[in-house]
């Protein structure tokens, strides 16, 4: 294994290091004060102008798409090869959209480019791409315990050119948005199929479908993510037609392990930029903050924090690459084990690493000056997203006492 950068890979990380340094890290103030006066004005969710101006700044500068691995609608990289870019994108709240690296986009396009026929493709993902409309991910329900896709109730019913959804769908994330034209939507087509991992079946939901209603906004720790915002959406009697399905009836599950993988190991990415940010933000702030009449950075239990966090963060940053060389050279599937792994070890990492900082700022810490209380909620809540860690360190586990047991 040689996780060395490449020479690609160097010159990219250098400018996307510029860019994030002369506009983006400037802009997060403009882009709060700009959704905050979109709220006082009644109306948080729309677009602002700001990461509107920086994506379009972004893409004239070739700094776009950088994911998508083996695909010729990508930037050629790797997933190796773009781990490096993803994290120093994950340093801010806004980064990953500014170079249309965002999920559940990069998810759904990635569903797209493996699964979508050409007619798909040209209807969703050509914009997805250019970056005009945004899209959501619905698969997790309000009434079921959604860790456990098979449990999912939500029904995919055929009429004749057409098929009929009918469900209830929470934490569709990018749903608030103005721009979310399209969801790539997870139900039940054969309930009764007696391998109960072909019952399920993916398909594509305009947003503006009649029966499609958005029922609310879902807050996360107290946060709207707007104009992002995660989505409750009832669909009652949402016809779409037959040609919307992907890849066909019972493949609900192979399409779900294709995108989750590489939309796992992207969250990990930009979680490792995330910690490397709190922990710069703690050595500053302990070398600044004075107590007991010395600086805070002089005292034993910040030292250990602080020399914890980089062994932390450097953990993580070596498992996220050995998962990424995996999925490169073995695929998806057979690196199934390793990104299980980052999926636990990264938001956990990157929750501590942040919850340290907190501690480092004092009361500083828990309010929105310094951006930790966000970092340390949007950690939190990866715990949870694609899965939780009870499912993963499940699958881990399972897949090490399997190399223990006999052959049948």
């Amino acid at each position: 294994m040689d996780f060395a950068y490449s020479e690609k890979t160097r010159a990219l990380r250098e400018r996307v290091s510029r860019f994030m340094e002369e506009n983006v890290y400037p802009a997060e103030a403009v882009f709060a004060a700009e959704v905050q006066e979109n709220r006082r004005a009644g109306n948080p969710w729309q677009p602002t102008r700001i990461v509107e101006e920086l994506k379009a700044k972004a893409r004239a500068e070739g700094l776009w798409n950088l994911f998508l691995p083996e695909s010729e609608f990508g930037a050629g990289l790797s997933n190796l090869e773009y781990a490096p870019l993803a994290e120093i994108m994950g340093r801010s709240f806004i980064g990953p959209e500014v170079f249309n690296c965002n999920a559940p986009d990069t998810g759904n396009m990635e569903v797209l480019v493996r699964y979508g026929s050409p007619e798909q493709q040209r209807e969703w993902l050509y914009p997805l791409l250019e970056g005009t409309i945004r899209s959501g991910f619905a698969m997790t329900e309000p009434g079921v315990a959604s860790s456990d896709a098979t449990n999912i109730e939500s029904r995919i019913v055929r009429d004749g050119d057409h098929y009929v959804i009918d469900g209830r769908k929470w934490w569709t994330s990018g749903a608030g948005d103005p721009r979310c034209r399209i969801l790539i939507f997870m139900g039940k087509t054969s309930p009764d199929h007696p391998d109960r991992y072909r019952q399920q079946s993916m398909i594509l939901v305009p947003m503006d479908t009649p029966g499609v209603r958005v029922v609310r906004q879902l807050p996360v720790f107290g946060y709207d993510d707007a104009p992002h915002g995660h989505s409750e959406i009832e669909f009652r009697k949402v016809r779409v037609p037959a040609s919307n399905l992907l890849l066909g009836e019972g493949r609900g599950f192979e399409i779900a392990q294709g995108r989750l993988g590489p939309g796992r190991i992207h969250h990990c990415m930009r979680l490792i930029g995330l910690a490397e940010r709190a922990l710069e933000r703690m050595c500053r702030r302990s070398l600044e903050r004075v107590a007991f009449g010395r600086p805070i950075a002089e005292q034993s239990v910040t030292l250990e924090r602080i020399a914890n966090a980089r062994i932390l963060i450097d953990q993580t940053r070596w498992l996220v690459l050995n998962a990424a060389f995996m999925m490169d050279t073995v695929g998806n599937k057979a690196a199934r084990k390793e990104i299980a792994m980052i999926k636990v070890a990264a938001p956990n990492m990157a929750g501590q690493v942040v919850d340290w900082a907190m501690q480092a700022h004092g009361g500083a810490g828990v309010c929105d000056d310094f951006g930790l209380a966000y970092a340390w909620a949007q950690a939190r809540t990866l715990r949870f997203a694609d899965g939780p860690d009870e499912v993963h360190r499940s699958q881990i586990g399972r897949l090490e006492l399997g190399r223990y047991k006999a052959p049948n």
